[in-house]
């Protein structure tokens, strides 16, 4: 038996995922998280094998709790469920610990077969990501710009493009205005830009801009 907590601030979807898993009889699940403090609090009582992580929730998300549940919990196994599509988010999801990516819209089909693969111990990516690691591994110093960002500032790269502001980038990621504010600085200095313009039209022309959830 597959134990799995599903951690996802929108309730319709996680009733979606259980009606899903419904007919997997290996799979049990044992608990639900809203935000990243939940799912933490989930991670060190510990009692289950699988954690189905959205990508992007209110509090502690992204790459930087995958970060903290894998400094936490090493062994416990991470499925990443997200709108986002681009490949460059599953390339720095598994870099931070995940052991498999899959977008939502793909969930209705592939979600039982990918906890199965994850939980067993083995990786679950497409194609185009498994082809993106390997670029990565091959073309370290590739001159994609959004690669020079570390994974903080891609993720407040991300929410400036999507069109939050400064504040509600800081309280969605529970940082200072001014930490922000520094971070963005940072963010056009790498990149060369100007202005937010610039970097809109950057994301679009790289497929960057996915949906984040208000």
């Amino acid at each position: 038996m597959i134990r799995i907590v599903i951690a996802d601030d929108h309730t319709i979807m996680r009733e979606g995922l259980k009606r899903i898993l419904d007919g997997a009889p290996d799979i049990d699940i044992v608990g639900e998280a809203i935000d990243g403090f939940e799912v933490l609090g989930h991670v060190r009582q510990g009692g289950f094998d699988l954690l189905l992580l959205d990508l992007s929730m209110p509090g502690r998300s992204g790459v930087d709790l995958i970060r903290q549940i894998k400094a936490e919990a090493p062994k416990l196994a991470i499925l990443i469920l997200t709108m986002h599509e681009e490949e460059q988010y599953a390339v720095r999801a598994i870099r931070a610990g995940a052991q498999g990516y899959l977008t939502k819209e793909s969930a209705g089909t592939q979600l039982v077969g990918a906890i199965r693969k994850v939980a067993s111990g083995r990786p679950y990516i497409s194609t185009e990501v498994a082809e993106q690691l390997a670029l990565n591994i091959m073309m370290p110093h590739e001159s994609l710009l959004h690669k020079q960002l570390s994974d903080r500032e891609f993720e407040v790269f991300s929410l400036l493009v999507a069109g939050r502001s400064i504040t509600e980038i800081a309280n969605s990621l529970h940082l200072s205005v001014k930490t922000v504010s520094t971070h963005k600085t940072r963010i056009m200095q790498k990149m060369g830009m100007s202005s937010l313009s610039e970097m809109v039209q950057y994301a679009v022309a790289h497929r960057l801009l996915s949906p984040f959830k208000t």
